[in-house]
């Protein structure tokens, strides 16, 4: 075949294609999905924020494309990957389980939507709850005063205990913040609090022998996306030491722990394709307020419960918008 001829075919093609069809497949919008874990743990998640994007009209693979970009619970592949997302360009940036504040560095001129367990505020990622600004919105669910709230409930769970463990990841956001607002409230409550770094799985397991050496009663698990990711080894190690853990949300209790105070992650992710689908919509993430939990669960595992030897309080139970028995 002669080079007019191949053109000739090729552009015949085209024009005998249903204008419909060149038309998709030229405005298809492609969206950078970028998390600091693993796909597998992610996999809900994943399938919330889908359904959450259906809501508004897209479906991947039909509407929308999306492409996803998996660190691996290494950190510092993060920069590097939303760089990548960046240079596609993509038309929205979903930071999902850490990234926020890289991909908050890398453009100011693609939207942004996160989901985080800090203050949106606080890390430096909006203006205002209310008025993000910039190119960033996106949903916080763990409020600065949950932290708090969790600290209290735990307590009042295991009031014997006077040292009380936190596990914090000093990578995640602003962990400053996340470590003073549970230092204030221990203060007030006359606790003892014990720190615990843990950056990494095996961290995680030191983190657990460092706090029962300094003879904490019962244990709060900082809200982070590492440790979301690695629910089955807090659940393994809080049994091994058989101490009280006081989690983040509802997933962490299903899968065997105590208690837990907090909003729904899969909810979280389902609002973060709503507002994902919303820009791709027109909106501007300036005008799309932080969105918070609307409903926050407080959920506790009697079976584990009976396993620690731990008496539920008749109170609390009342309380519990879930008992697992």
């Amino acid at each position: 075949m002669d080079r007019r001829t191949f053109i000739s075919r090729t552009v015949g093609g085209l024009l005998a294609m249903p204008l419909g069809a060149r038309a998709q497949n030229s405005s298809i919008p492609l969206i950078g999905f970028i998390s600091g874990q693993s796909p597998g743990p992610w996999a809900p998640y994943v399938a919330a924020f889908r359904t959450g994007l259906s809501e508004t009209g897209y479906v991947e693979g039909k509407n929308v494309k999306i492409e996803y970009r998996w660190a691996e619970g290494r950190y510092d592949r993060v920069p590097g990957l939303v760089a990548e997302l960046v240079r596609r360009p993509v038309a929205v940036v979903v930071a999902a389980g850490g990234g926020s504040r890289e991909a908050k560095a890398a453009t100011t001129t693609i939207p942004i939507v996160f989901t985080t367990g800090n203050d949106p505020v606080e890390a430096g990622l909006v203006h205002s709850l209310a008025h993000p600004g910039g190119n960033a919105t996106g949903v916080s669910f763990a409020p600065a005063e949950l932290l708090a709230k969790r600290l209290e409930l735990l307590h009042q769970l295991v009031p014997r205990a006077t040292v009380i463990g936190m596990v914090f990841n000093p990578n995640s956001t602003k962990p400053e913040v996340q470590v003073r607002k549970v230092q204030d409230a221990a203060r007030a409550l006359g606790l003892q609090l014990q720190l615990a770094p843990a950056r990494t799985e095996a961290e995680i397991d030191a983190s657990f022998v460092t706090l029962m050496k300094l003879h904490a009663g019962a244990l709060l698990v900082g809200s982070d996306p590492l440790f979301n990711a690695r629910r089955d080894q807090f659940v393994a190690l809080a049994a091994r030491h058989a101490v009280p853990a006081m989690y983040d949300n509802r997933d962490s209790v299903v899968a065997g722990g105590l208690v837990s105070y907090g909003g729904s992650i899969t909810e979280v992710y389902r609002q973060a394709g709503i507002y994902t689908g919303k820009i791709l919509n027109g909106a501007k993430p300036a005008d799309l307020p932080i969105m918070q939990p609307t409903k926050v669960e407080f959920v506790v595992n009697l079976k584990t419960a009976k396993v620690l030897g731990v008496t539920v309080p008749q109170s609390l139970l009342l309380r519990a918008d879930e008992v697992i028995q």
